[in-house]
């Protein structure tokens, strides 16, 4: 006989977005839920991601509403020099364990269910024990696994590997107990950068990494989305380079051309047109380690490694058994289509502003308790699929301004945005001014630079679709 659990929401997924919807949840209104998690604590992917991982943007902005992660501490030396503070696997964590255990159980509305496989319609089962468990779901199932993360450590190489050959995921690197004569980073997103520099920050000389890269990369400057009073002149600079960009662009690459002379977008090779762009940050002093490595092979796909070869889509390069390969291909967030985020009594979490999911998570939360009508909720949380291709960056940046200029102009979303913790995109540059009047005026002229850079989008996008 199943165990009966009664929750108002039922999350599936026990991840950043599950809690950061989770959180406003309990904080803003009364009701109970219970989250369904197939780890053994709180975080999803951050359970199995490489142990030197860190976020891509600062801490400040990850976590969920109620509760900061880190304390805005400028990093002093390393990669990150002068920036602020990037949370490692461990401090995310431990963030997400003090969470659960700290804040959200002690409310008696929150149930957690750790090492648990979800079956549907309600029910789940315990990995470890076998016994079975019936939700009684008085509102909505909340799936938070729709982004489907994924991290190497999750899966096998896509590519048959010679068994001569030591084809490894990021994770493994920290647990060698010996070096290796060369290595081959394999993958072109930010995992392969962050291997190519756990490598040469461990005194791994640049002419010992040998990088397959399928295609290269729009990269964002980290220095550009710094929060806070300390870097609002550089963010007030950089907002305005990108509206000029856009502004005087009269086709992609023209465009492309723009943001990357005023430092919006970088890339690793200037004689190389990146076709890719997946919101990977990188300081200025990553993208000079990055540019010394030598070897970085495009000829596509790696479709098999032999005993003595790397057979790629366009071609095959020698390898050996002396060789380490660091295999960084899984596709951390996919490309999703695009499906309503309420519908009915199913609630599906998807990012509503690029590359931002846990905001996203959060504000789905607040939507979902301070709206009526499931067409009202959708116009407002319309989702925002992860880029993949260079084109995307055109996409989700039209979309960006699109629902900035939608929320700005809702006075009850603009009172809690201008109130969130992780909408640090609205903390980029000089505070909002105090006041309802001021605060109207900033919005009305803010709006104005959205609409023109939306239109400007929507034209590059279209001529360049034929």
């Amino acid at each position: 006989m199943p165990i009966p659990v009664e929750a108002d929401y039922l999350i599936v997924g026990g991840g950043a977005m599950a809690f950061a919807f989770a959180d406003t949840i309990i904080s803003e209104t009364d009701a109970s839920i219970a989250v369904v998690d197939r780890h053994h604590q709180p975080g999803g992917h951050w359970n199995l991601a490489y142990p030197f991982v860190r976020l891509h943007q600062p801490s400040s902005g990850y976590g969920v509403e109620s509760r900061a992660l880190g304390d805005d501490t400028i990093d002093a030396h390393g990669w990150n020099e002068g920036l602020l503070e990037l949370a490692s696997t461990g401090e995310i964590l431990s963030y997400y364990d003090r969470l659960l255990n700290q804040q959200l159980i002690p409310t008696k509305r929150f149930s957690y269910f750790p090492m648990a496989e979800y079956e549907g319609d309600g029910k789940f089962v315990s990995i470890v024990s076998g016994r079975e468990f019936q939700a009684v779901v008085k509102r909505k199932t909340v799936d938070a696994t729709y982004q489907n993360v994924t991290v190497p450590a999750m899966r096998r190489p896509p590519f048959p590997t010679h068994e001569a050959i030591t084809c490894v995921s990021p994770d493994k690197l920290v647990r060698m107990r010996a070096g290796y004569r060369n290595y081959t980073v394999i993958g072109a997103g930010k995992t392969a950068i962050d291997a190519c520099l756990w490598l040469m920050g461990h005194g791994v000389n640049a002419d010992g990494i040998r990088w397959i890269m399928p295609r290269d990369s729009w990269l964002v400057n980290r220095a550009y989305s710094q929060p806070g009073a300390q870097f609002a002149d550089v963010a007030t600079a950089y907002m305005t380079a990108q509206f000029t960009a856009i502004n005087e662009a009269s086709s992609a690459p023209e465009l492309f051309d723009g943001l990357e002379r005023h430092g919006n977008l970088l890339r690793i090779d200037k004689t190389v047109t990146p076709t890719m762009y997946r919101c990977a940050t990188v300081s200025e002093k990553e993208l000079t380690a990055l540019r010394s490595i030598a070897s970085i092979i495009r000829m596509g796909r790696v479709n098999e490694i032999r005993e003595d070869e790397i057979i790629l889509e366009d071609g095959a390069i020698p390898t050996s058994a002396d060789e380490l390969h660091i295999d960084c291909t899984a596709d951390g967030l996919e490309k999703r289509p695009s499906k309503p985020v309420f519908d009915g009594d199913t609630l599906t979490l998807q990012s509503v502003r690029p590359c931002q999911q846990v905001f996203s998570a959060a504000f789905i939360g607040h939507v979902e308790h301070a709206y009526d009508r499931d067409e009202k909720k959708n116009e407002i949380c319309a989702p925002v699929p992860h880029p993949d291709t260079d084109m995307d960056w055109l996409r989700v940046t039209k979309d960006f301004c699109r629902s900035e200029r939608l929320w700005g102009a809702d006075q009850r979303l603009r009172d809690w945005l201008v109130r969130s913790r992780l909408n640090w995109v609205w903390r980029l540059g000089p505070s909002l001014p105090e006041g309802e009047s001021a605060l109207k005026a900033f919005f009305d002229s803010r709006d104005q630079v959205l609409a023109l850079m939306e239109g400007k989008l929507d034209q590059l996008l279209a001529e360049a679709s034929g």
